[in-house]
């Protein structure tokens, strides 16, 4: 496990927080397929995510335009439809712009 590699700030985070209604074998097949799809999308930076009862994800990405496509990407939509439909209680997503960070590693 490691802390995404970003870039020196400005950049996007898009925030995804959400509480799962069911956790069968095609959502980590989607999940997968997401984080393999997204990598190779042009603007993405990284990816970070943890789950607990609440499951929070963040991507980076290097603008809002990148955001965006990935947002419109027909793959994506459909893992988007699956989540409403199928597995997701709630969520929510939120898109900030990174000004500055500080980091620490041991």
């Amino acid at each position: 496990m490691s802390l995404a590699n970003t870039p020196q700030p400005p950049y996007y985070a898009v925030i995804f927080s959400s509480i799962r209604e069911n956790d069968d074998v095609a959502y980590q097949v989607m999940a997968k397929k997401m984080d393999e799809l997204a990598k190779i999308q042009p603007g993405f930076l990284g990816f970070e995510t943890a789950r607990d009862l609440l499951g929070v994800s963040v991507s980076y990405w290097d603008s809002l335009a990148s955001i965006q496509k990935w947002k419109s990407n027909v793959d994506h939509q459909e893992a988007q439809n699956k989540g409403k439909s199928d597995w997701y209680k709630s969520y929510k997503v939120r898109i900030a712009k990174v000004e500055r960070e500080y980091s620490f590693e041991k």
